[in-house]
């Protein structure tokens, strides 16, 4: 092709490829398909068109064929302005297509992975954070409430999504995701890394605290000491990265019971008490230890009940013997039940006139001490005096419970399938209101993302 220098082709192919970073067969195709649209009217057949630029010397060939079948050379010289013009648009879109493919190919293989970045700018309460070789977008909803940026600084983000978005590609950047927690782990932790340690749920309100179950594959290992390590050496590491967010590693369990033990310490549990059908568990406490299960506006109780995926209700034990004295008295006002049948009734799961109609007399015969005599009287008593069941009083109750669409319970250690991107990360998803409990009477909460008093003393 006369006017053009094949060997300056060449090296500008070159730079081009080296400053996007795409392949120099890439720009060469781009070349190609840019002259292909711009020769197509100065042309006569412009479907026999061929383009064809030599990787080795540069030199572009074109050339058509007529209808008889002969093929001309076309000359590039005498293209024209207008040609000229659609051929630099098209090439610079298609260059900008391949630079968008390959960022888009490289950051969706790091997806749910950690990098760090520069804030570049602000765009009202979202940032743009600049990863390298490519732009990130971090949203308000995806920053910590306790944490704020300048620009220059430097931010490690979790790649939450990535996108294509018109001629560029989207990242999304997240400190606030479980998963960000998780990878941490994997950083400060080997046996994580290694898979000897499994993180098997995390629950956090970013800024405030995070609960982390983990279990031990290896019996030598114990999964809560090596997490924390020597002296706190490994944890330490992960509280600086989440600017002192407080962290609860607890030892994960496959029994609901002691999942829930062990998810409400610092506190120590008395009884708990499991309802397999609407996933509710009433948790008995030492009066002394009601504020510390609660936890600082009630995060410790609402981080466990997300964690175990059940409902909380946590009462003391004078509270709950107060209810257990209401009911063995409604029982002992039935004839023929004295001290020893009630405590054997109360014992055997019926808590209400209500369980026992429900059960019927089958059931009720498979009390110790209870005859057909005496259950027929009591079938005949409670179908007399129907009575609402006994209410404890200022049940303090945290939802964590989750139901899918079929409405079949989320398991520990499993998340709600995402229905929408407008989803919080790590928040209960809304269930259907199941029956309610007859000891139940939720208590309010305070909002999920209190301001933390040793922040605002810091600002």
């Amino acid at each position: 092709m006369s006017g053009v220098n094949g060997a300056e082709l060449l090296r500008f192919v070159e730079m081009i490829a080296r400053e996007k970073g795409i392949e120099k067969s890439e720009v060469l195709g781009s070349i190609e398909q840019a002259m292909m649209v711009a020769l197509r009217k100065r042309v006569e057949n412009p479907d026999t068109l061929v383009v064809s630029v030599d990787p080795n010397s540069g030199e572009i060939i074109a050339h058509e064929t007529d209808l008889d079948g002969v093929t001309a050379e076309v000359k590039l010289a005498d293209m024209g302005r207008i040609a000229a013009q659609t051929f630099k648009q098209i090439f610079v879109q298609k260059n900008r297509e391949a630079e968008r493919d390959n960022i888009f190919e490289k950051y969706i293989q790091l997806k749910r992975e950690i990098r760090s970045g520069t804030i570049q700018r602000s765009e009202g309460p979202n940032y743009i954070v600049n990863l390298g070789d490519a732009e990130s977008f971090y949203p308000r909803k995806e920053q910590v409430p306790t944490e704020s940026y300048n620009v220059g600084e430097r931010v490690r983000g979790l790649i939450l999504d990535v996108r294509k978005q018109g001629q560029k590609v989207k990242i999304i950047l997240s400190r606030t995701h479980p998963e960000f927690v998780k990878k941490l782990f994997e950083l400060e932790v080997p046996e994580v890394a290694e898979r000897i340690i499994e993180i098997k749920a995390i629950v956090r309100e970013p800024g405030f605290r995070s609960k982390v179950a983990v279990a031990s594959y290896d019996p030598k290992v114990d999964a809560v000491g090596a997490c924390v390590g020597v002296r706190g050496s490994r944890i330490k590491g992960i509280i600086d990265e989440l600017n002192n967010e407080k962290i609860d590693i607890i030892r994960w369990n496959e029994s609901a019971e002691i999942l829930i033990t062990n998810a409400l310490k610092p506190a120590r549990v008395d009884s708990i008490t499991l309802d397999y059908d609407n996933r509710r568990a009433r948790v008995v406490v030492p009066d002394d230890q009601l504020s510390l299960s609660i936890g600082k506006r009630g995060q410790n109780v609402r981080l466990a009940a997300r964690l175990c995926k059940w409902d909380l209700d946590i009462v003391t034990v004078t509270q709950e013997g107060d209810w257990r004295k209401r009911t063995l008295a409604k029982f002992l006002a039935i004839e023929g039940v004295d001290e020893l049948l009630a405590e054997s009734l109360f014992n055997s799961g019926f808590d209400s006139f209500q369980d026992i109609l429900a059960a019927g007399p089958e059931a009720l015969m498979k009390v110790p001490g209870i005859s057909i005599e005496s259950a027929a009287k009591i079938i005949q008593h409670v179908t007399a005096n129907p009575e609402p069941p006994e209410q404890i009083e200022d049940v303090v109750h945290a939802d964590g419970a989750q139901r899918r669409a079929d409405n079949t319970f989320v398991e520990p250690g499993q998340e709600l399938e995402e229905e929408d991107d407008d989803s919080t990360p790590g928040q209960p998803g809304d269930k259907p209101k199941g029956p309610v409990d007859p000891f139940s009477r939720a208590a309010e909460y305070a909002a999920l993302a209190p301001v933390r008093e040793d922040v605002k003393a810091k600002q």
